[in-house]
């Protein structure tokens, strides 16, 4: 049986059912995918496990809105790990849809007014049709391999943290990066990675980093050189930059931009909506 995993969103339903004296409540225990009916006890809620959440701890769970918790021998676990090769705290955040990653407090997705489901679609649509072979530079929570694997032939997809993948691994939205056969996961800095990788080798990069001041080298134009090499010709590469309109990224696009032209690409078109660009070999 999968390990039971909630949120203040999930805790919140049962503390609310306690509290109107229901004797069972139905609840998601894998952050909203399914939903469970549970026993509400005098001591705590009963698990299908058999294990026994106490309400302190439902409460303490409650009290956390940037944290996701898995339930072990009934006490909750924080799904975090820190990773002391990029000295940075990897860690799940819930939202009203699929949790986003949490690098050192930085959300790797967008959720307010659209969720990160929602966002890698919007990435993935500016490079429709994904067909053959897919790099996906920054594997975080999985997302954008998932979504690429559906009609890919193969994904490639780099994490430069083992703990990053750690948190994917508890994560129920993200059991298909582990499942599909058609990812290819690789462990290391993709900066390095990339060297390792063919000429011409993929149709399509999914070229997501963190914010530029978490990650500068991954935004050079020694790595969009590199980039240009991998890429079919005629291959299309979609860079996140984050808000285009904000005063940030209009300086790092326009930064970028600049560099990509410079390293090859033919063409770079901006896409607000899904905060990033489009590149064109």
């Amino acid at each position: 049986m999968k390990k039971s995993i909630l949120s203040y969103i999930q805790a919140d339903t049962l503390m609310e059912a306690r509290q109107a004296g229901q004797e069972a409540a139905v609840v998601s225990l894998d952050l909203g995918l399914t939903t469970t009916e549970v026993a509400l006890e005098s001591a705590g809620t009963r698990l299908p496990d058999g294990q026994l959440l106490a309400w302190r701890h439902l409460e303490q769970i409650g009290d956390s809105e940037r944290g996701c918790f898995v339930i072990e021998n009934g006490e909750p676990r924080k799904v975090q790990f820190f990773s002391e090769a990029t000295n940075r705290l990897y860690s799940l955040m819930p939202t009203d849809s699929a949790p986003t990653m949490l690098v050192s407090g930085i959300p790797m997705h967008r959720f307010k007014g659209v969720d990160p489901h929602r966002d890698t679609l919007l990435k993935i649509k500016t490079i429709a049709p994904v067909k053959g072979q897919v790099l996906d530079t920054a594997t975080g929570l999985g997302y954008t391999a998932i979504e690429a694997a559906k009609t890919a032939e193969r994904v490639t997809t780099v994490e430069v943290a083992s703990e990053a993948l750690e948190v994917a691994r508890l994560n129920p939205w993200s059991q298909a990066l582990f499942d599909n056969p058609m990812i290819i996961q690789v462990v290391g800095d993709v900066y390095d990675v990339i060297e390792t990788l063919g000429d011409e080798t993929f149709d399509s990069i999914v070229h997501d980093p963190p914010a530029f001041n978490l990650a500068g080298d991954l935004y050079s134009g020694v790595f969009y050189r590199e980039l240009f090499r991998v890429l079919k010709r005629r291959g299309r590469l979609f860079h996140y930059i984050g808000d285009l309109e904000s005063k940030s990224g209009r300086v790092v696009s326009k930064g970028a931009a600049r560099r990509l032209q410079e390293a090859g690409f033919r063409r770079v078109v901006r896409r607000p909506e899904a905060f990033g660009l489009v590149i064109y070999k």
